[in-house]
């Protein structure tokens, strides 16, 4: 048997091989969901404590509480000190008997009712302000979530790029082998050796972005922001979240939406300024008492009094006023409406894509990624015994790094739907379900596409706040 036919078979016994392995597939993740790892409820709790937004709203919250107490009580009495004097010649107190000093102090007392609604809608202030704390608390925490995920991601990005700095290293050697036997071209070599180098230089960037994604998590941590992270899990170690039924999520986002509570206080509280507004068409009572003292042989004088406005202007002013509030009370129903209406559409809408991204993460788990390993090392050796050529070498290549990274993505793009959701963000969706489009890709010169890679191109962005920079150029 001739060389050439005992490479043929040498090739043909490693495909074989590598069929086998890819029929195998990776196991479950069995660790705690992203929500319950112990690294990062720490720094949740540390975000929570020190963050001086959050500090910011609660003294909002305790000004507001501050304003009902405020609201009903009385208006502060008048007190009046006065003189009337007979002439210019002198004081006539004593001598004249229309010369006097005044003693004056006046109440006035609002309508019944009127100061009990300014009260209500001072609370419902109130209210609404620990509505914001509860919207920062939960932004606060989903901040901290999204940046400790993007810090998993670009670490495994950056080790998968190890692992193909690896690959590059053993097709360069081989390129050079056959170069060196006269087998193969100089241009094989040259284009392994290129792509290494391009490695490098996106090494550089994916270190870059991880010291950018540690100074951003330590400042939600009120730590330097160039203090080092340390990190024991990988995206790959992460159980794909929970797919909860649609109408349930639907209910209890609408129970737990800041969004929609806040949007309620507001429509109760315009309900509350109409009623003042009704209200303030009728006058209210000032009660107001004096005393006038005149020395000498002249009695004490006093006087009583009773005054209130009259509403003569009621229908520019008061009547007005309620066509005002009842406009920002129908403006106030029709916002709680509409946030309604976009908490079902964030919720089917996030739902729909968690679903493909769990089943395409399956999909990865079940099989392509060792399949798409194996096409690697089944490439790689046949092109050792010349069966393939190098292009062939740099398509499966570049197939691998699409899947092993748009794996990653793809977790980290059904983790980010799940931190959306336990925020109750009301923010739309960035983007699709991993599985279509791609980018350039590190290591493959921007040239060559593979095939096979279209089913696991990289999920792009589907939650706002996170995604990396892996298969960005």
């Amino acid at each position: 048997m001739d060389s050439s036919m005992s490479r043929a078979l040498f090739a043909v016994f490693w495909a074989l091989s590598a069929v086998a392995q890819a029929a195998e597939s990776l196991p479950t993740p069995s660790g705690p969901p992203l929500s319950d790892d112990p690294t990062l409820k720490s720094f949740v709790k540390e975000s929570l404590e020190g963050r001086p937004e959050l500090t910011q709203v609660r003294a909002q919250v305790r000004a507001e509480s501050e304003r009902a107490p405020q609201v009903s009580a009385l208006p502060d009495p008048t007190l009046s000190l006065g003189i009337q004097n007979d002439g210019f010649s002198g004081i006539q107190i004593g001598k004249m008997e229309t010369s006097f000093l005044a003693v004056t102090a006046s109440q006035t007392f609002p309508l019944a009712g009127k100061r009990g609604l300014r009260a209500d809608v001072a609370h419902l202030g109130a209210r609404s302000a620990e509505v914001d704390l509860q919207r920062a608390l939960l932004s606060a925490e989903a901040d901290v979530e999204r940046a400790y995920l993007d810090l998993l991601l670009v670490r495994d990005q950056l080790a998968l790029l190890g692992k193909l700095e690896s690959l590059w290293t053993q097709s360069e050697g081989l390129a050079r082998a056959r170069y060196e036997a006269g087998e193969g071209t100089q241009s094989d070599l040259l284009r392994a050796q290129l792509e290494r180098t391009r490695l490098r230089q996106r090494r550089w960037s994916l270190e870059s972005d991880e010291r950018r994604r540690v100074a951003a998590l330590n400042r939600l941590r009120g730590h330097p922001l160039d203090e080092k992270v340390a990190t024991e899990r990988s995206v790959v170690d992460l159980p794909d979240p929970v797919q909860p039924d649609v109408g349930q999520a639907v209910a209890q986002a609408q129970n737990d939406s800041p969004e929609l509570k806040k949007a309620m206080l507001v429509d109760k509280q315009a309900h509350h300024r109409v009623e003042m507004a009704k209200k303030e068409r009728w006058p209210d009572l000032t009660v107001m008492a004096g005393l006038m003292p005149r020395w000498g042989d002249f009695p004490t004088m006093w006087q009583a009094a009773v005054s209130f406005n009259v509403p003569i202007w009621s229908t520019q002013k008061q009547a007005r006023a309620v066509a005002e509030n009842q406009a920002r009370s129908d403006a106030a129903a029709s916002g709680a409406e509409t946030i309604r209406q976009v908490l079902r559409e964030r919720i089917v809408e996030r739902l729909a894509g968690l679903h493909g991204l769990v089943e395409s993460n399956r999909l990865y788990r079940a099989g392509l990624l060792v399949q798409s390993e194996a096409t690697v090392n089944s490439t790689l050796l046949q092109y050792q015994v010349g069966r393939v050529t190098f292009a062939s070498v740099l398509e499966a290549l570049v197939g691998y790094l699409n899947d092993r990274n748009g794996f990653l993505e793809s977790i980290a793009a059904a983790q980010r739907i799940a931190i959306a959701q336990r925020e109750i963000s009301l923010e739309a969706s960035g983007g699709g379900a991993a599985g279509l489009g791609g980018g350039a890709i590190p290591g493959a010169g921007g040239q060559a596409t593979s095939g096979s890679s279209a089913a696991s191109a990289p999920a792009q962005g589907v939650e706002s706040g996170g995604g990396s920079s892996m298969t960005r150029m």
